[in-house]
């Protein structure tokens, strides 16, 4: 499965994506903010196997053509967050180097497409830490709301933090 956008291509992580997800997934400097980052890249690929071709989860690398070659450079994902309200949750990640290039917005963009066109979704949520604010950014200039911060919700850095909940509707997705 492809999702095809202007500078980015969205498909569907394979068993050949794998090395590339460990790498990612166990990279301190993508997960900056968040409360665990796995280290063993075992534990995950068997996590991305046991997912793989499920209905209720959907990994993608994010690819885009850099210096004439297609390359690998981020993660986007969308899984089941409450099935009976047709909820689903998004997480993205680029790779620092291709930060700041409109890369995830992109992606982002093309997963939430994903979710109200082909999944039926009501409503997509995301969510990140308070001191997140390149994600804050991006979700809020997709035209998903805050719809409210969970207080000292996530153990990051050896101290509670805040976390915001972010959502779009189906009515509010263009």
């Amino acid at each position: 499965m492809k999702l095809d956008g202007k500078n980015v291509i969205l498909s569907r992580v394979t068993p050949d994506d794998l090395d590339f997800i460990c790498e990612l997934e166990c990279n301190k400097d993508i997960w900056l903010f968040e409360e665990y980052i796995e280290s063993d890249m075992n534990v995950v690929r068997e996590k991305y196997l046991q997912k793989m071709n499920t209905p209720y989860s959907y990994d993608f690398i994010v690819k885009s053509t850099i210096e004439g070659e297609v390359k690998p450079i981020g993660l986007a994902q969308i899984w089941c967050y409450v099935e009976h309200r047709k909820s689903w949750e998004i997480g993205f990640a680029i790779l620092p180097i291709y930060q700041g290039n409109g890369f995830g917005y992109e992606a982002t963009k093309l997963l939430i497409g994903f979710a109200f066109e082909r999944l039926q979704a009501h409503k997509v949520v995301g969510m990140c830490n308070c001191n997140n604010l390149k994600s804050v950014k991006l979700m809020e200039r997709l035209g998903m709301r805050r719809e409210g911060t969970f207080q000292e919700e996530l153990f990051w850095n050896n101290q509670w933090h805040d976390q915001h909940f972010y959502s779009i509707l189906d009515r509010e997705y263009q």
